[in-house]
């Protein structure tokens, strides 16, 4: 954990404006760092709830409903341009009713007028501008308005003048559009499935779907901009392994490889920024988020097992790396995102979009000498006169985004050298860089811990810990499902809250919260064979049916049964930067009704995927996560179960046989002397009579309920493996 980052930059933020002798809006009593973000606007923002309700409707006022998220740089650009403005506060204070909403502490919400902005505008995005009756049913929408109307948008109090005229003098045409559009969002909402079966022949098309958008020059899919989709790249790997497909293989390869050679990847510190603007993953958006290092850090890790080359194993274990060094919190959860922008720590003013990053040729030659300098210049595409000078934005000219354009062997064949000098160049002058840009001011750190992404990185970080071994990952893993038992499980009923922040749990959990983690804990169990992790997993899961299934329907509702102030309760089949939770949940059900024999939640799952069945089959490229799930429910079922002392020579070496590969629809089991394998047995009964041979650790691998003969060396065990088709 970066020590230098204690402090809330939130609280600071406060601090500053207190001393300032700001006065604050309602928004000063909230936690969410968006939220205080926005305490000291003249515009009088009420937080999402009754209050706010009730105001419109005694003082007869639209609601003006603005959500985002604290690293959005579209919202900061708003903010400033509009929302810090007197003269627009004053007319959005007297002629409505404004709600501040932080998208990732109620995505539910933002969901819901994320559908309706889709539906009036044609078009979605952050900052979401929606306005509502009373009774908040939604008549318009967008998302950034400019101060000034042009390039086809109207200017915000343009448009904040033309709504008032029109609530005065001609409301039922807004109320009629409510209607409309909320008609829309219910129906969406209790939409059936026509019943179509599901065969295989969605997953070969979901591979010609990709295959069809694939960039072969430059990876990943469509043009600019590109987004990395964790859940098509997982795919491709899955469909390969069971189908030996090499071009789905070279697909997620490739992609995967030139992500990370690409700007969008932090070639020092870490990580990935959200998206490239262009289409060769050069000139990213810079905000780094949690959900996306979890997701993708997993994926480098399976490309490693798949591909065994050591350049996915870094990539993972620099992402790792990054978010136990800069986004994970004292008690060990791990925190949301880092902004685009840059913050200066005195006075909190920002310094621009991706300054942070971004390096002048003569800053590097400075730092490093003219000699080592030109060489790290050379291998990260750093020119003179700037690298992104085809970017639109005035801050980068001059400046260079660092990625690499040629690799070690041109690096040293272009100044003569042996390779292994050039790459103790790089790795020294990497050094340098890094600790140099520790010193500028720091981007905005968002940190709230949110229950699902925590799940998200749990995962990856039992992956990184079966891919290398370094008990720093196993460790981060445990700290972080620790934290949430403690301090977002209610430990009564088993309901989760969504988000924590400076000592407070608040928000009820969504179906992505429950989902995640569960996914998070399976994960965790099969990395270090805590049977507790596993055993909270099924009661997580035992809640989440009970607050999320449709009495008529199979598939989940996203909200919970119990949530307030919730027009409609939506369900969400699309797997975008994050995968359903829909998606997720199947995938659960299916692995835990492998291990406890639970017929009931294999048919949930069923139940889940039949739901969808129509999208799936048509655009099942949108809906990667839940055509996994599918494709495992489709498998025969396969665990090994390792019989032996989990701390044992010999059982690790078993252990480690096993996550040398890749085996994405194999559960592995240990029935050690302790209370798992007790808990095993309860479900499992045929572990009874699985022992250990000749007094060392034994594998047992079994498929379709049939186990081959048992192995007790790591070498047996490969063989075995490696002759089944996974």
């Amino acid at each position: 954990m970066d020590s230098s980052r204690n402090a809330s930059p939130a609280s600071e933020f406060v601090k500053q404006q207190w001393e300032a002798g700001k006065q604050a809006n309602s928004l000063i009593h909230e936690k969410s760092p968006y939220l205080l973000q926005h305490a000291f606007n003249p515009v009088h923002w009420l937080p999402w709830g009754d209050e706010a309700f009730r105001r419109a409707e005694r003082e007869d006022k639209p609601i003006f409903l603005s959500i985002g998220y604290s690293t959005c740089h579209w919202c900061h650009v708003m903010a400033h341009e509009s929302f810090e403005d007197e003269v627009v506060a004053a007319f959005l204070n007297e002629h409505y009713i404004a709600i501040k909403v932080d998208r990732e502490e109620r995505p539910d919400i933002d969901q819901l007028y994320m559908a309706a902005t889709q539906a009036l505008s044609g078009n979605g995005g952050w900052p979401m501008s929606v306005f509502l009756l009373p009774d908040r049913r939604p008549f318009y929408a967008g998302t950034y308005f400019p101060p000034e109307s042009g390039y086809g948008r109207p200017g915000f109090l343009d448009l904040l003048q033309q709504i008032d005229v029109i609530w005065q003098e001609d409301r039922s045409r807004l109320t009629g559009n409510a209607e409309v559009v909320t008609g829309r969002l219910r129906g969406m909402a209790s939409a059936t499935g026509t019943g179509k079966s599901l065969s295989e022949e969605l997953l070969h098309r979901c591979f010609q779907q990709a295959a069809q958008s694939f960039d072969s020059e430059f990876g990943g899919f469509g043009s600019a901009p590109k987004f990395p989709r964790p859940a098509i790249f997982d795919l491709l790997l899955r469909y390969d392994a069971w189908r030996k497909n090499d071009q789905a293989r070279e697909m997620a390869l490739v992609s995967l490889k030139k992500m990370a050679q690409g700007g969008i990847y932090d070639q020092l510190g870490g990580g990935f920024h959200r998206y490239s603007v262009d289409g060769q993953w050069r000139v990213p958006h810079f905000e780094k988020m949690l959900y996306d290092q979890g997701q993708l850090a997993g994926l480098y890790f399976d490309a490693f097992q798949v591909s065994r080359d050591p350049f996915y194993l870094q990539i993972g274990t620099e992402i790792l790396d990054y978010v136990l060094r800069d986004m994970t919190d004292a008690q060990g959860g791990f925190y949301s995102a880092e902004d685009a922008d840059s913050v200066d720590e005195h006075d909190g003013s920002r310094h621009g979009e991706g300054l942070f990053y971004l390096w002048r040729q003569a800053e590097i030659i400075d730092l490093l000498g003219a000699e080592h300098g030109e060489v790290v210049s050379f291998f990260y595409g750093v020119q003179a006169e700037g690298n992104a000078l085809a970017d639109p934005r005035d801050e980068f000219n001059g400046k260079n985004i660092l990625y690499i354009p040629h690799n070690l062997a041109a690096t040293a064949r272009k100044f003569g050298r042996e390779e292994q000098e050039v790459r103790k160049i790089l790795g020294n002058g990497k050094h340098r860089l890094l600790a140099a840009r520790q010193k500028r001011p720091r981007p905005h750190l968002d940190d709230k811990i949110i229950t699902a992404w925590n799940g998200l990185m749990i995962s990856a970080m039992a992956k990184g810990f079966r891919c290398t071994g370094d008990s720093r990952y196993l460790h981060g893993a445990t700290r972080s499902a620790l934290f949430l038992e403690k301090n977002l499980l209610n430990m009564k009923d088993k309901t989760l809250f969504r988000r924590y922040r400076e000592g407070e749990s608040n928000f009820q959990g969504q179906l992505e919260d429950y989902a995640f983690l569960v996914q998070g804990l399976i994960d965790l169990y099969g990395t270090s064979f805590d049977s507790h992790w596993l055993e909270l997993a099924v009661e997580l899961t035992t809640r989440q049916i009970a607050l999320f299934s449709d009495e008529n329907q199979g598939a989940f509702f996203d909200s919970p049964v119990t949530a307030e102030n919730v027009l409609v309760r939506m369900r969400n089949d699309y797997d975008g930067a994050e995968p359903a939770g829909n998606s997720v949940a199947a995938m659960n059900l299916l692995r835990l009704a492998r291990i406890t024999d639970n017929k009931e939640w294999r048919k949930k799952a069923e139940a889940i995927l039949a739901f969808f069945a129509d999208g799936l089959l048509a655009q099942p490229f949108e809906r990667p996560a839940m055509a996994a799930a599918y494709d495992l429910s489709r498998q025969k079922p396969r665990q090994i179960i390792i019989s032996g002392n989990s701390d044992s020579a010999d059982t690790k070496q078993l252990i480690n046989c096993i996550n040398t590969f890749y085996l994405p629809t194999t559960l592995v089991l240990l029935a050690d002397n302790g209370p798992g394998r007790h808990y095993l047995e309860q479900h499992m009964p045929v572990i009874k009579e699985m022992s250990a041979i000749d007094g060392k650790a034994t594998a047992y691998l079994c498929e379709n309920f049939t186990c081959k003969k048992p192995v007790n060396s790591g070498q047996e065990l490969a063989s075995l493996i490696a002759s089944a088709k996974e």
